[in-house]
């Protein structure tokens, strides 16, 4: 194993320090330059040379050398807008922000990739890719992009943390492995009035509470009748109103629009307005309707779904190889997956002792075991990737 095993072991304490401390100061989208600073360093003490991206937080690093195709490895850096509600040592330090959805763990693993092959020089050229706002739309990744970060990478790789799956597991699967994921904003005006008496105005709230209830409902049949795949709109905000006997003038709903089939979210933009005009259509309020594409479904291709499974079972064993579902989140790295063959794998990170929590809980954590087990996973395809690039003619 080139001492990979020995390798994570030796450096476990310093990685999960390195998590901890990352959970400890979350930073949310585009604000991460606590924790883009602190890569940067320990790239440096190992003798690299990362650079920021242009946008100011996030970054690259290349390990190694050669003029072949670039491996990437991504990391995503950011928090969420979440209290940590957890009674550990190193709970989020930040009110408001959290590590609930594992990046932390993420970028820590890509972080050990990157030293272990500082000291193990690959076969080729190795980018570590730390992607800033992945929590935003529609995602850090595009800034990479757009630097041409990806313009010579010939396979990626990258890692999700699933706390429904024990530690010592990693879930793969061939094809769409997320879900498109768009923002909707319906903003509503009305004249206003006296809630003594709602029939001399437009009664905004009811108007609202009536949207807020019917709008997925006829989303769902017009994507039924066109005969497409299941799509799910969720509300995660709702405003209107300051004085109990004032009906207000304004109200506005907002929330994500999901689908898994990437066909049903190129038609739902279209959708989504047939949909609000006939249910506000004949209401007396005027409304303006926002809707922001995010991603669309992160999609593994084959060849790299199966050498990744190789690896794994060769590294950890053939029963750390697990299947996994499609996701109704959505994740950046689709654009990655969009322009270069690649895969997202779940890595699983419970400890097989209690409920298991969902990505974004307020009591979210890991189990610390799965930064190692996650490490030695990618520099395993790693290295099993170049030795096939070496046979190739």
């Amino acid at each position: 194993m080139n001492g990979l095993s020995d390798f994570a072991a030796a450096r476990s304490q310093e990685l999960i320090s390195f998590r901890r401390d990352l959970h400890a100061h979350p930073e949310l989208s585009s604000q991460e330059t606590r924790t883009t600073a602190a890569i940067v360093r320990r790239l440096q003490v190992a003798g690299l040379e990362p650079k920021v991206l242009n946008c100011g937080t996030g970054l690259v690093c290349d390990v190694g050398t050669g003029d072949g195709p670039v491996l990437a490895l991504r990391a995503d850096i950011d928090a969420l807008a979440m209290d940590d509600e957890c009674h550990t040592p190193y709970r989020s330090h930040i009110e408001g922000v959290a590590h609930a959805c594992g990046h932390d763990v993420h970028t820590t693993i890509v972080l050990g990739a990157g030293l272990y092959f500082a000291d193990h020089p690959p076969r080729g050229r190795v980018r570590l890719i730390f992607e800033p706002a992945e929590e935003s739309v529609p995602g850090g990744a595009v800034d990479v992009i757009d630097e041409g970060h990806l313009d010579d990478v010939g396979v990626i790789f990258g890692v999700h943390c699933d706390p429904k799956k024990q530690v010592g597991t990693i879930g793969l699967r061939t094809g769409p492995v997320s879900s498109a994921s768009d923002v909707v904003r319906v903003t509503l005006h009305g004249p206003g009035g006296h809630t003594a008496r709602p029939e001399a105005t437009v009664d905004l709230v009811t108007v609202m509470s009536e949207l807020a209830l019917k709008l997925p409902q006829v989303l769902t049949e017009r994507v039924e009748r066109a005969d497409k795949g299941p799509i799910r709109l969720v509300w995660g905000a709702v405003a209107s109103g300051d004085a109990p006997n004032v009906i207000p003038a304004k109200a506005v709903l907002t929330g994500t629009l999901r689908t898994p089939d990437r066909v049903v979210w190129e038609a739902l933009g279209r959708l989504l307005n047939e949909s609000v005009e006939q249910i506000l259509g004949e209401s007396g309020v005027e409304w303006d309707l926002f809707h922001r594409q995010g991603v669309p479904p992160v999609d593994n291709h084959v060849e790299p779904t199966a050498l990744w499974a190789e690896a794994i079972a060769e590294e950890l064993g053939q029963e750390a190889v697990v299947p996994t579902d499609q996701s109704w989140g959505g994740d950046s790295f689709a654009w990655y997956t969009d322009r270069v063959p690649g895969t997202y794998a779940r890595l699983g990170v419970h400890n097989g002792q209690g409920p298991t929590l969902d990505l974004h809980a307020s009591t979210f954590d890991v189990d610390e075991r799965a930064i190692g087990l996650g490490l030695r996973a990618m520099v395993a395809v790693t290295r099993k990737w170049f030795a096939q690039q070496q046979r190739q003619p």
